[in-house]
């Protein structure tokens, strides 16, 4: 599932170093409490949100910060 991230994370994640060209991995904060480990976010936008984790809506996806590197 594609999430278009809300203005204040793409420009928090603008500010980040990639992880490679284009791409950022990232964990998203959710408004329930869950974290989504290791998204992909292009272009500092557009998380790839793998389909087993379910429906996410962009508006519940409060902070997004880089996941550490494995």
């Amino acid at each position: 599932m594609a999430v278009q991230l809300p203005d204040p994370l793409v420009r928090k994640l603008i500010a980040l170093p990639e992880t490679g060209m284009g791409y950022q991995l990232v964990d998203l904060s959710l408004a329930d409490g869950r974290v989504v480990r290791r998204v992909q976010v292009l272009n500092s936008e557009l998380a790839l949100i793998p389909d087993d984790f379910g429906t996410v809506d962009p508006a519940s996806v409060r902070d997004v910060s880089l996941s550490p590197r494995q």
